[in-house]
């Protein structure tokens, strides 16, 4: 089936998810600063009547915050969602959702209590057929109106406090675009100023787990408006690559044949418009990202500057930063050093983990080698790359989470930049999720990587994995400590069998020479190792 047809075929289905559920865009919900939207299922608000969840207060994190936003009360994300909502559905089990009407990440059934295991594959490991069927479910994205989820197109503020509301209908693809330009934009301070030192969803702790959930709703929204349950983001595996290997019409679009910062004609992509990449302009204007046509997608692999990013990433590279031990360090910005989140990232050296803000490694190269679109943080989702490489950047995160296996308590509870405390609700996530929550491997989140699969394990053999690693790293201690064990039992051993020899005979003219056959097997002879 052609991508035409099989795009043609799956519009007719119905859509859903972002951040401003449409159901609180209005002034009442505003001004009383709650979205306690009610379930289809019985009616009541949060699926109270049910026990899917009930509306309450938002509790906020009191934790302190880093150094790096100077301010107070001067922007609408912080301590998100109070600016807008303080009290929200709050679901009960295995509920989620804005209204408790869905199930968390891993689980589905009526009532959210089957678990589930998807795989997200190499895109190269995809047959034609899935393929192409990706394909289609990105253009279907990029065509479908989101049905639960609208955009603010203004401040609080310029909403009059909420009295005069300011949102618009989008797509489903652009959503996420929009969700993650507002997640990264400069603060707006009145006037022309701008606060630029301020980012929700990177240069920070909660880099990794903001676009860990990112994904997760941009899988389920797939999910949704095209009723393939099993669908997963492929990903890239970009490790040596000499070129961009998925820069083809086969996959997702070759280079313009007169213009190379274009996207071949063969390709549909070269058709969208993208969305939230005048960031200077909004700045002067005060403005908020509107979701207007802005151009096409720009995109121009490899000829980027070179002394910043001279390369695509190498897997020594990636074996570097997964032998790091600290998620985070110091200021736990981008000029953290030995932090595995900040080399990963692609502020800190990938041979060294120094910070460097003047090179580019690991995700912040495969950004800077696109040299379009992709290479500007606010508007770089506009490019369906996008989702491959955080995939595949997903999956390092993975892997470290499985090799060290850290504790909750590793990811910072304080002094880390306004909005990435582990307490703190992601901007801007409605329903809420917080930084902390998604600090845990991905089998728990409902989805593995082909790449690291390992063999299906039974549930006591979970249950040990953890005390066998830690018994891994004291081994040297447990063999010191039985091997002096072994000699203190034999020292007493002795004694003791020196005793009872004492005390079996008055003199030595009556003990025998020899133990006689029967007692010699009544001696105990014991080894402790």
């Amino acid at each position: 089936m052609s991508l035409f047809a099989m795009g043609f075929l799956l519009v007719i289905l119905q859509p859903s998810t972002g951040q401003f559920p449409r159901a609180c865009a209005n002034t009442q919900s505003l001004l009383r600063k709650e979205c306690c939207p009610p379930w289809d299922g019985d009616g009541s608000p949060c699926g109270e009547l049910s026990s899917r969840g009930s509306c309450q207060n938002i509790l906020l994190s009191q934790a302190p915050l880093g150094p790096q936003f100077p301010f107070s009360g001067v922007d609408d994300r912080e301590d998100w969602p109070s600016v807008f909502y303080n009290r929200t559905c709050k679901c009960e089990g295995n509920f989620k959702g804005f209204n408790c009407g869905e199930c968390k990440f891993g689980f589905s059934g009526l009532n959210c209590t089957e678990r589930q295991l998807r795989t997200r594959r190499n895109i190269f490991q995809l047959t034609a057929s899935e393929k192409d069927k990706f394909l289609a479910y990105l253009n279907l994205a990029k065509n479908t109106p989101s049905q639960d989820y609208v955009i603010a197109t203004g401040t609080y503020t310029q909403m009059n406090n909420g009295s005069n509301p300011m949102f618009r209908n989008i797509n489903v693809y652009d959503l996420f675009v929009w969700m993650h330009y507002y997640a990264s934009r400069d603060t707006l301070l009145g006037g022309s100023s701008v606060w630029r030192d301020i980012d929700f969803a990177h240069e920070a702790p909660g880099f990794l787990p903001w676009h860990r959930v990112f994904l997760l709703m941009w899988e389920h929204e797939i999910r949704k408006i095209t009723g393939d349950e099993n669908f997963t983001i492929p990903y890239w595996d970009w490790r040596d690559a000499e070129d961009c290997v998925v820069c083809t019409d086969e996959y997702m679009g070759g280079r313009h044949p007169t213009n190379p910062n274009l996207l071949s004609p063969a390709s549909f992509f070269s058709s969208w418009q993208v969305i939230c990449t005048q960031s200077e302009e909004y700045n002067s204007q005060q403005a908020l990202c509107n979701a207007t046509s802005e151009g096409p997608i720009l995109r121009n692999p490899g000829n980027n500057d070179k002394s910043r990013t001279p390369r695509l990433p190498s897997s020594a590279e990636v074996e570097f930063c997964l032998s790091l031990t600290q998620y985070e360090s110091g200021s736990m910005d981008k000029m953290a050093n030995y932090s595995f989140r900040n080399t990963l990232e692609g502020f800190a050296d990938p041979r060294t983990a120094i910070s460097n803000i003047s090179q580019s490694g690991l995700h912040n190269a495969l950004h800077i080698y696109m040299n379009g679109s992709m290479s500007q943080v606010q508007g770089s989702a506009n490019d369906p790359i996008f989702v491959l490489h955080h995939a595949f950047v997903d999956s390092i995160f993975e892997r470290w989470l499985r090799r060290h296996r850290p504790m909750l308590e590793v990811y910072p509870a304080a002094n880390a930049p306004i909005g990435h405390n582990r307490e703190n609700y992601m901007v801007p996530f409605i329903p809420l999720y917080r930084n902390g929550e998604f600090f845990k491997p991905s089998r728990e989140l409902g989805y593995d990587y082909e790449y690291l699969q390992e063999p299906a394990l039974d549930s006591f053999q979970e249950f040990l994995i953890p005390y066998l690693e830690q018994a891994r790293q004291i081994w040297a201690w447990l063999v010191g400590a039985a091997v002096i064990g072994g000699i203190i039992t034999a020292v007493l051993t002795g004694l003791i069998l020196a005793c009872r020899k004492k005390k079996r005979g008055t003199s030595s003219e009556i003990q025998p020479l020899l133990v006689e056959s029967e007692d010699y097997n009544n001696i105990s002879y014991q080894s402790n190792f």
